[in-house]
């Protein structure tokens, strides 16, 4: 909300566990679709017992258990290798209901995110489809899930620059170390910006000075920030001196993409 020229502009909430973006940004959806993933389903009636879907499975979603096979969907990856490989055609795929996709408007802003249903483990197939919007404009923003699993890589992958939040604690330290290490594996150039930056020690600052990340900004502690939070107001749009604050880092992360 601290950019000048929205009809450029795409947000996409890839947080498809806990989706919140939509909570501040307000939007008009226009789209709901529900996403699907491949589910092999066994006849046993065919099965030889012989075991190849239980070999080609890299992800063990596949057991063998008294000659016929047991499947695990919470482990299946959907890559069809199960199927493509059982001698009896005794394995078919069926869709798989996932978890639903919703784009829309805020203005001229184009939103989009993903919301897992519940008990289901696989997000990327969901992160994957929210990404397919990046094409609609010219400057797409990613709000990524906390953490460096899977959902974290997938919703980074192919970034051209990553903005890593972080606390000035030594817990905040931890998990920024192992961002920075994820990034830096994905080869994606990054930079940090330090939240409730007047709290805590200066860990965070000496080790970004040591491995020579660039700080794009400094966030204080500031009790309407979090007041405003939990209204679901932003603090760039309500508060003038936070709207600079916002707009010098993104200026800041063009400066850096375009070096």
């Amino acid at each position: 909300m601290a950019m000048s020229r929205p009809s450029e502009v795409a947000l996409l909430d890839c947080d498809v566990e806990a989706p919140n973006a939509h909570l501040f940004i307000k939007p008009e959806f226009s789209e709901k679709e529900r996403v699907s993933v491949a589910k092999p389903v066994f006849d046993l009636d065919k099965c030889t017992g012989c075991g190849k879907c239980r070999e080609v499975c890299r992800f063990n979603a596949i057991a063998l258990l008294t000659g016929k096979p047991m499947f695990f969907k919470e482990l299946c990856h959907s890559c069809g290798g199960c199927v493509r490989n059982c001698p009896a055609a005794a394995i078919e795929e069926v869709p798989l209901q996932i978890g639903t996709f919703e784009t829309g408007k805020v203005g001229d802003l184009l939103f989009a995110h993903g919301l897992l249903d519940i008990g289901e483990a696989r997000s990327s197939p969901l992160i994957e489809r929210v990404k397919e919007e990046i094409y609609e404009r010219k400057l797409v923003i990613i709000d990524a899930p906390p953490g460096t699993s899977c959902p974290m890589v997938e919703s980074v992958r192919d970034s051209d620059y990553a903005v890593l939040v972080t606390e000035p604690t030594p817990f905040g330290l931890h998990d920024l170390k192992l961002a920075v290490d994820t990034v830096r594996k994905l080869e994606i150039p990054f930079g940090v910006v330090i939240n409730r930056s007047d709290l805590g020690d200066e860990g965070v600052k000496n080790f970004c000075r040591e491995e020579n990340i660039t700080v794009l900004g400094e966030i204080p502690f500031d009790r309407s920030m979090a007041v405003l939070y939990s209204r679901g107001d932003i603090a760039s749009v309500t508060l003038p001196e936070y709207r600079k604050l916002f707009s010098r880092i993104f200026e800041r992360v063009l400066c850096e993409i375009t070096k």
